[in-house]
């Protein structure tokens, strides 16, 4: 998959752009604030639909400030991108109204669902926000978990957004017990049939997934940093404590079943895969806890190059790769390291975001790859 044009309008501090890309490496470099790593999130949108920062799709709507100083916004943003997808071309257009829902079409029609479009065009971000996941609560490590698996496995995503929905229906019926001062065990417990049924598959799937991707995250760990520790991802789940394969859907209904009275106490399901996290570990010991700056950022970095062996490895796509401020997380010498190693191991189109042209040429002409370089 190779995006050949990209073109933005009212699409965050963006007015109009457009943008003819090589089909390896593109380099966006300028100041500071000028809008270089909104492109990358334009280029993410078109992968999965959203914001890789999280932002609501209207408040990506271009503003300005008006004549009596308050900020108004546009009426809408249009993301569009003419996309190579083997022999054919595929256009994708984003549209984002201000007044209405969000629109993703596929050469003029329609998606029904946002899921039916995930997997389409697989990504992965490369982002000093990365250090998140690490430093942050197991909801990111989940998140980024169900982002790499979904964008392999449609029918995982489908099984997600089910039981994610009935959790929040158990979680609601629990708060209106509590608010009333009544229980009703039997209307509680038509939750657990979906919700045993959906999260145990979404735990064996992230199970096999974890599993087959920790041994890529340490080869990628001992190239890039050239380090002798050991690195392990780890998936902590409350179904591996007594887990029955022969059974996993009773055994995770006598999950829900022994936790009734705490979850009745805190209102919400306090067991389930919707509390699953990662553990990232450097010799048997927390990473957080021990691994020095350098060390955390060469694990993040080899954690990401094995999402891209996995998606590619399950989809046969090469996912396009976003590389943004990737100077500020390591020196010259290991940029250069970094995009040889892609490129030897055909990962796919890569979009940088610098802001020292001179800097980014030298690491590109050194690769001497085909490239790209627009000035923002």
């Amino acid at each position: 998959m190779i995006i050949n044009k990209l073109s933005l309008i009212n699409f965050k501090n963006h007015s109009e752009q457009s943008f003819d890309f090589s089909p390896q490496i593109n380099c966006f470099v300028g100041n500071n604030g000028v809008g270089k790593t909104n492109i990358l999130d334009a280029l993410h949108y078109l992968s999965v639909g959203k914001s890789f920062l999280g932002n609501s799709d209207l408040t990506n709507i271009k503003s300005q400030k008006s004549d009596d100083g308050s900020q108004k916004s546009e009426d809408f943003f249009v993301i569009e991108s003419e996309i190579q997808n083997g022999e054919k071309e595929d256009i994708i257009k984003i549209l984002q109204p201000k007044e209405a829902k969000k629109v993703i079409k596929k050469n003029d029609k329609s998606y029904d669902r946002l899921a039916d479009h995930i997997g389409y065009l697989p990504s992965v971000m490369i982002s000093p926000y990365d250090s998140n996941l690490i430093s942050d609560s197991g909801e990111s490590r989940r998140k980024f978990l169900d982002a790499m698996i979904s964008q392999t496995d449609s029918s995982y995503l489908f099984d997600l957004i089910q039981y994610q929905k009935t959790i929040q229906q158990r979680n609601a019926l629990l708060k209106y017990f509590a608010k009333n001062r009544t229980f009703d065990k039997d209307s509680l417990e038509i939750y657990d049939d979906p919700i045993s049924n959906f999260g145990t598959r979404i735990f064996e799937k992230r199970k096999e997934f974890v599993e087959k991707l920790n041994p890529i995250v340490q080869h990628f760990y001992e190239i890039i940093s050239g380090g002798k520790e050991i690195v392990n991802v780890i998936y902590e789940s409350h179904l591996l404590d007594g887990f029955d394969s022969a059974q996993p859907d009773r055994f995770f209904k006598e999950l829900l079943s022994n936790s009734i009275d705490k979850d009745r106490a805190l209102t919400y399901t306090s067991k389930g895969t919707h509390k699953d996290d990662l553990l990232f570990e450097m010799d048997g010991n927390s990473i957080k806890k021990i691994g020095s700056q350098g060390q955390q950022k060469s694990f993040l970095i080899s954690l990401k190059l094995a999402q891209i062996n996995r998606i590619k490895e399950l989809t046969g796509k090469s996912p396009i790769l976003l590389l943004d401020d990737i100077f500020d997380k390591l020196d010259d010498t290991r940029v250069s390291q970094l995009i040889e190693l892609v490129n030897k191991e055909s990962f796919g189109q890569i979009f940088i975001t610098d802001t020292h042209k001179e800097r980014t040429e030298n690491v590109v002409r050194r690769i001497n790859e085909e490239s790209k370089v627009f000035e923002i």
